[in-house]
């Protein structure tokens, strides 16, 4: 087989994360038009992402976050995003770099985009997942508040973690 001295892997991967940083900035420009929201799952410990400690304690390795009505300050860079989300009625800023991102979905469309790390080891999907939902529209049994998107940090929404089972169609 040849040498791929091209690297279409990597032009590939670069674009797709360029679709991720668009969509997010039309996001932040606009808001969500529609029904559409993300999944956004990264590495927690990669170079460059920004949680606190407590939520790094809780999501050592790969965290989950849902984008949908309850984030605020959606700011877009070259190479991360910022974005303010409220966890158990905490809020919290976390920055995260593109490069640590390892999948992306929009449900409402049932697009997604998966991305491997940047030392080249896969990150499988697991059926399981754990997602740390700063999101109302999850089961009524997740969350308890329904609040819009431009809700402040103490509206009193919170997040929980739920199943991306739950999300699932069977």
């Amino acid at each position: 087989m040849a040498t791929d001295l091209i690297r279409y892997d990597v032009l590939t991967r670069d674009a797709l994360r360029g679709v991720l940083r668009q969509v997010l900035t039309d996001a932040a420009a606009h808001g969500l038009p529609g029904e559409h929201h993300f999944y956004i799952t990264f590495l927690s410990t990669a170079d460059g992402v920004k949680i606190s400690p407590r939520l790094l304690s809780q999501y050592p390795k790969e965290m989950t976050i849902i984008l949908q009505h309850q984030f605020w300050d959606l700011v877009v860079a070259e190479d991360h995003f910022e974005v303010g989300l409220s966890f158990s009625g905490i809020p919290e800023r976390l920055v995260v770099p593109f490069n640590a991102i390892t999948r992306f979905f929009d449900p409402s469309v049932q697009f997604g985009l998966q991305f491997e790390t940047s030392d080249g080891a896969a990150s499988e999907l697991a059926t399981t997942s754990e997602v740390a939902a700063a999101s109302p529209d999850v089961p009524p049994a997740a969350t308890d508040t329904q609040d819009g998107p431009d809700e402040p940090p103490h509206s009193g929404g919170g997040a929980e973690v739920v199943r991306l089972d739950r999300f699932r169609k069977k």
